[in-house]
């Protein structure tokens, strides 16, 4: 391996890899991106427009993941995979800017950024590497990166349901492709016991930081919209508060998995590559969970005592739920067990959903706001029982 290449990677001396400063100026781009998705879902709030924003979300993600995926093997502050990274973050803050009329007149923009974020990091990397020893694992990802930048493009030239069913595709390419080892004909495919030893600890610190990523996003939404309200009334107030609390026991929940006992799983995994994978497809869900609450909030504090229709009881219980299955499961991989007090939470969520209706949105708000804190309650006394 060549000297240009040896001080692109990381340095693998046993010691856990810290994220660097340049990876947490690549996030603040996608702190803006997750905004744009919020206020997307809260916009079209519609099965068509959810399942819009699903697309919108894994779009994100994926282009979000993959990054990580790179600095976890490449030093981030080594020049060549800095200006990587700056111009990553150039297309990303595009592809955002142009998220919220994705499905309108800025849907080829949109999908233009996101296929050139795609190839061009893989393409960057394969040409950096030359023969060294991961040259051939890059092949294989620049190539699925360029079949699914094919049905994003194409999805952009259309418009209504064949821009969504093209951009499934493209999802579904750059989603399930790793599961598989990137398998290419004449190529074979990656095995991620020998091709992806990563460094467990970054990984789970980067996935981490994303999550607060997303939770920012939801308390800058809560204060945005108290903000903008030209009047403020005790009900308005209480829902802020029970939208604050909301974001606090997701982090208490999130965060009662030791960082340390999460890396521990990938670093003794007989398949590291694969445990590491598994973290980042959990957090799609765990992440959605956090949007959706947010979204939930918005309309609280807009209209707290607003009697409760089928939408808004939808989204004020789908949000936790999605976060708690995806931390339950989540937390299974890294114990071995899905805890019961997720269960109890889902439960519960689902008395919400039959009854909630009889409710107006402040209190429902706060029933579910006060299932999360039951679930961290119980979190912590199982641990200290534990411990």
């Amino acid at each position: 391996m060549n000297t240009r290449i040896h001080s692109m990677l990381r340095v693998r001396d046993g010691h856990e890899a810290k994220v660097g400063y340049a990876e947490l100026f690549f996030d603040l781009v996608y702190v803006f991106a997750v905004t744009q998705v919020s206020h997307f879902l809260l916009g079209n709030l519609t099965p068509l427009g959810a399942a819009q924003a699903l697309l919108l979300w894994f779009a994100v993600w994926l282009g979000w993941q993959y990054t990580c995926w790179i600095t976890n093997w490449f030093d981030p502050e080594s020049p060549r995979i800095r200006r990587m990274l700056f111009g990553l973050m150039f297309v990303s803050l595009g592809m955002a800017a142009a998220l919220p009329d994705a499905f309108g007149q800025r849907g080829l923009l949109f999908a233009g950024c996101y296929a050139l974020m795609q190839v061009g990091r893989a393409l960057y990397i394969r040409l950096s590497l030359g023969n060294a020893p991961l040259a051939s694992n890059y092949t294989r990802i620049l190539g699925w990166a360029c079949i699914s930048a094919v049905f994003w493009i194409a999805g952009g030239l259309q418009q209504g349901t064949p821009r969504m069913l093209l951009w499934a595709v493209a999802v579904a390419c750059e989603y399930l492709s790793p599961m598989f080892g990137f398998p290419l004909p004449g190529l074979g495919r990656s095995n991620s016991e020998r091709d992806w030893t990563v460094e467990g600890g970054h990984i789970v610190e980067r996935c981490a930081l994303f999550m607060i990523v997303a939770l920012g996003e939801s308390v800058l939404v809560a204060g945005a919209t108290l903000g903008h309200a030209h009047h403020w009334d005790m009900p308005m107030l209480l829902a802020f508060t029970a939208a604050f609390a909301g974001s606090v026991a997701m982090w208490r929940v999130y965060f009662g998995v030791a960082v340390k006992e999460a890396t521990e799983v990938i670093v003794h995994a007989p398949d590291p590559g694969r445990y590491a994978a598994l973290f980042h497809y959990l957090h799609v869900l765990i992440l959605a969970g956090v949007i959706v609450t947010a979204v939930g909030n918005d309309l609280v504090i807009a209209h707290p005592t607003a009697r409760m229709d089928g939408t808004s009881l939808l989204v004020l219980v789908v949000g936790p739920a999605l976060f708690l299955l995806g931390s339950g499961l989540y937390k299974r991989v890294i114990h071995g067990h899905y805890p019961v007090s997720h269960l109890v939470g889902l439960g519960l969520l689902a008395i919400t959903a039959i009854v909630g209706w009889r409710f107006n949105l402040l209190v429902a708000n706060a029933w579910t706001t006060a299932v999360l804190f039951v679930v961290t309650g119980w979190e912590q006394h199982s641990s200290a029982n534990r411990g």
